[in-house]
């Protein structure tokens, strides 16, 4: 697989993915899309792999925005088009990835650098990193899933606040709202991001991708969270995992998952 953009490194079951156009501060264009797509398209399969890791290169960035210069002669459906493509490729695929994807904010995370975190399951930032939706001041709205997500997370009087300003939070108000759960220091966020990363594989693999397609439900239309909790706490109940942990509780060990 050609990722001249990516770069992947897998270790202790964690996959660590890295936007790599750092005299770009990362930003997305095509080229990155596309090779974020497919490379979530097999890490989901993998099964070497339980948790992904997704973060920017070098000490400025995480991703400062999209590459405006690709589309800024677009026409509405053109646009359209790239909004469309953006969600159903890239950022719902990492959204409904059935493995907790980590974004660790090492910078400026703009536009659709959010918006590319705001996919991901949870998100930590570096005490430096600064985030916000600036598209308004371009003319445009935020176009992959930032009107949507951004509100569920903070609060839609918030979200909206930021949207139609277009301004800026650091990581302390990031962190207040709701939309990252740590800051740490920039040199600390790859270990903490490692040591989340653990924690979270102390526990059943399948009841972990069960909890997270149970809690996107809820914000689904036409789908009722609580039915499809019930329907997914039953479907534990039958795999070997839960016989393990139970009989792991029960004997007074730590579970083998």
């Amino acid at each position: 697989m050609n990722r001249s953009h990516l770069l992947l490194e897998k270790q202790d079951k964690i996959a660590w993915v890295s936007i790599n156009r750092p005299k770009k501060l990362n930003a997305l264009n095509r080229e990155v899309l596309q090779e974020l797509g497919d490379l979530f398209l097999t890490l989901n399969e993998d099964q070497s792999v339980r948790v992904i890791v997704l973060t920017g290169s070098g000490e400025k960035a995480f991703v400062a925005g999209a590459d405006i210069s690709e589309f800024a002669e677009f026409s509405a459906i053109e646009g359209e088009a790239l909004s469309r493509k953006g969600q159903q490729t890239v950022f719902d695929q990492i959204a409904n990835t059935n493995k907790p994807v980590i974004a660790a904010i090492n910078g400026f995370a703009l536009g659709g650098g959010l918006e590319l975190a705001l996919s991901c399951h949870v998100r930590i930032a570096s005490t430096n990193a600064k985030m916000g939706l600036p598209e308004t001041s371009l003319g445009v709205i935020p176009g992959y899933g930032g009107t949507q997500r951004l509100p569920q997370l903070i609060g839609r009087g918030r979200a909206t606040e930021l949207i139609i300003t277009g301004r800026m939070m650091n990581a302390e108000e990031a962190l207040q709202t709701g939309l990252i759960t740590q800051v740490v220091a920039q040199e600390d966020l790859l270990a903490t991001a490692a040591t989340l990363a653990q924690k979270i594989m102390n526990n059943s693999p399948n009841a972990i991708a069960q909890a997270l397609k149970a809690i996107a439900s809820g914000y689904q239309d036409g789908v009722d969270g609580y039915r499809e909790e019930i329907q997914r706490f039953g479907a534990c109940f039958s795999h070997p995992e839960f016989k393990e942990g139970t009989q792991a509780f029960l004997g007074k060990r730590k579970a083998n998952f």
